[in-house]
């Protein structure tokens, strides 16, 4: 790893509302850890943080539900979160918090040297105001109808039902969270952090400069933002939970929690050492933001022109971002308690921390969105950690007590077997290390199974408990090499799965050792005294694995009985003039073309042959409909709607469906005979 001597290596910071899932742990934690072990193991000079993001609306909508402040809230989740990670084994260096002094300090002096060199434009604008409670309203804190596809509590940034990003004043009939009043409309002033006029400067930094050592669904997503156009983004609010924003005539507002949280990065090292800034500020420290998908905007866009308006700091040198991780088919919702939970897997699989590292890293959502299951995490730990790991290792010990009285015996002549394996085993650590560089950690564990693989079959196919009687000298030379090739795994094994390598190393009496030891043949010298021999693994029954699924699927059930029982038609809305309804011109026409719309899990791109033209329509329609399903189909479409953009591309009407009471979705059919431009009257 030459030109670099140190390395910082970040986490994203999780929302402090809630604990950790398998989701989250796949997409950041994990890999973020086996990265930061790797460099240890090399020695390097490497900070691993992490922290709990305490501030934003997130926070204070939960302490509005349980009626408790947003501390009370913050410090459940926070305890909840860190005792986690630590049973788990996610070894940071240091696992802080943003409500901390340290943070507020820190945030509060990056913000304030922007604005007194003058980095912010200062906006006044309108914005929702709760009248009762006397309170500027966050996006969040307001619900209404949504315009697109008419479900009535979406938020003020976004509807949870169709995916369409939205502003608080698209809301048809907005109300307020607090008071549940509509809401009024005064002025206010926030700060801005002007994207645009850094436009140039990412464009060279990133389009240019990280093209090729980049993930490719990292660079595709910064391309498409940056292409898009960049606009100023607020970086206060009007609230009164986070930092304060330190100027004159700020009361009343914090710093943006997208603008605080990764300044926490920063503070966590600040509390870590007197010696924060060579993590920070030195030109040969390598910076390493380990996220999911849905933070790469902020990580590869918006923070890094924060650090380059402030002026002292590096730039990240990669984003590994990960995509996300599905469970049992379904997307993972902490809503609808859709997760396998960190703290609930703990408690349930005692002394099982390294089979869910495997589980999640040998499935990594590295490329593409996977899919966890229980069926798969089982065949994972049982043909996999079960029969070849610990089968192997178990094995050799348990051959070498029998035999050689739990000492090392002497290698004798090698033959084509034994010169074979002992090449393939200079090769492994190359090997893996190439991959952890690339951050490719499916490909990294892959090669260690491998290893282990190597010495099972090489175990098998040389028969030592056949050859003893007749021929111990050849037996010592088979049992030598198996435990070489267990001491091997003990290194090699390490930032995959940490408490395995320990109880390898603790079976064969051997000290911790580093990466430039693992290409060695001879770490175990003839005579070495070994202890006694441990089972690593242990088959998990269908039984345990039936009751995790069962409990998925009763989580299932009550959702959908909740759904049901909630489920009501909707009152008809107020009345209005047949001139009124008039106006809207609502067409028959055929769907011949339809795809989803990339990053929007939600939408469709339809295009509609309308009797009139051919136009295009982005529907939320995703969740109920596949485009192979639709296409062919008629349907009526609202033709005279003013054309809106939805990911940059611009809808020209909507197609009208029927909602039912649970929720789903139908479409309104024109009936038989209807042509493509029939008017619906």
């Amino acid at each position: 790893m030459p030109g670099y001597k140190r390395y910082t290596v970040t986490s994203a910071l999780p929302y402090a509302n809630g604990p950790i899932h398998i989701g989250h742990l796949a997409g950041v934690y994990v890999p973020a850890d086996i990265y930061a072990r790797f460099l240890r193991l090399n020695d390097e000079d490497v900070v691993f943080i992490g922290g709990s993001d305490e501030h934003g609306v997130p926070i204070t909508i939960k302490a509005l539900q349980q009626g408790i402040t947003p501390q009370e809230v913050v410090d459940k989740y926070h305890g909840i979160i860190k005792r986690s990670f630590e049973e788990f084994g996610i070894s940071f260096d240091i696992y802080s918090r943003t409500s901390n002094p340290v943070h507020h300090e820190t945030a509060s002096g990056f913000f304030r040297k922007m604005y007194d060199a003058g980095q912010f434009i200062e906006k006044v604008s309108m914005q929702y105001y709760d009248d009762e409670t006397g309170h500027f309203l966050a996006d969040r804190y307001i619900t209404g109808t949504c315009p697109h596809c008419g479900y009535e509590k979406a938020y003020g940034d976004q509807c949870e039902k169709c995916g369409t990003s939205l502003n608080a004043t698209d809301l048809i009939e907005p109300r307020s969270v607090l008071s549940g009043n509509p809401p009024v409309m005064r002025e206010t002033k926030h700060w801005f952090l002007p994207l645009d006029q850094y436009e140039p400067w990412l464009r060279q930094w990133i389009l240019e400069g990280h093209q090729d050592d980049w993930k490719t669904n990292v660079y595709g997503q910064c391309k498409s933002w940056i292409e898009q156009g960049l606009q100023p983004r607020a970086v206060t609010r009007d609230l009164d939970w986070g930092v304060k924003v330190p100027v004159d005539g700020a009361e009343g507002k914090v710093l943006y929690v997208w603008f605080d949280a990764p300044i926490g990065y920063i503070s966590a090292t600040r509390e870590l050492t007197p010696d924060w800034e060579k993590y920070w500020k030195d030109p040969e420290t390598k910076l390493v933001h380990f996220i999911g998908k849905d933070n790469i905007v902020f990580h590869c866009i918006i923070f890094p022109a924060m650090l380059k308006a402030e002026g002292t700091y590096i730039l990240p040198d990669n984003v590994p971002a990960n995509e996300f991780m599905n469970l049992e088919g379904d997307k993972i919702s902490t809503s609808r308690n859709w997760a396998v939970w960190l703290h609930e897997y703990l408690e349930e699989f005692p002394g099982k921390q390294d089979v869910l590292r495997y589980a999640l890293t040998s499935n990594a959502p590295e490329t593409k969105d996977n899919d966890f299951t229980w069926k798969d995490f089982q065949l994972k730990n049982n043909s996999e950690l079960v029969a070849i790991l610990g089968n192997f290792v178990n094995r050799t010990l348990v051959l070498t007590e029998k035999y050689f009285n739990r000492q090392v015996p002497v290698r004798g002549p090698l033959n084509v077997a034994d010169t074979a394996a002992l090449e393939e085993m200079k090769l492994v650590p190359g090997r893996i290390a190439s991959s952890s560089h690339a951050y490719r950690f499916r490909e990294a564990v892959a090669e260690m199974m491998n290893l282990a693989r190597l010495g099972n079959n090489y175990l098998t196919d040389s028969e030592p408990w056949k050859l003893f009687p007749n021929d111990q000298v050849r037996v010592a030379t088979i049992l030598n090499i198996s435990l070489q090739i267990c001491a091997q795994l003990s290194i090699v094994a390490e930032p995959f799965l940490p408490f395995t390598a320990a109880r390898i190393r603790v079976m064969l009496n051997l000290y911790p050792m580093k990466w430039r030891d693992a290409a060695r043949l001879d770490w175990l010298a003839a005579g070495h005294p070994l202890n006694k021999a441990d089972l690593l693994f242990e088959k998990i029954e269908d039984q345990v694995i039936e009751k995790q699924v069962k409990k998925l699927m009763d989580t299932k059930q009550t959702n959908e009985a909740a759904a049901v029982a909630s489920a009501t038609v909707k009152p008809a809305k107020p009345g209005i003039t047949y001139e009124e309804f008039s106006k809207m011109d609502i067409r028959v026409g055929t769907i011949i073309e339809a795809e989803k719309v990339p990053k929007a899990d939600k939408l469709l791109k339809l295009t509609i042959d309308t009797g009139i033209d051919r136009r295009t329509v982005v529907s939320g329609i995703a969740e109920y409909f596949t485009p192979g399903e639709i296409v062919g189909k008629q349907a009526c479409f609202l033709v005279n709607l003013a054309p809106r953009k939805l990911r940059g591309i611009e809808s020209q009407g909507m197609i009208l469906m029927a909602e039912n009471p649970d929720g789903s979705l139908r479409f309104v059919l024109p009936g038989d005979g209807a042509v493509n431009g029939a008017d619906v009257k």
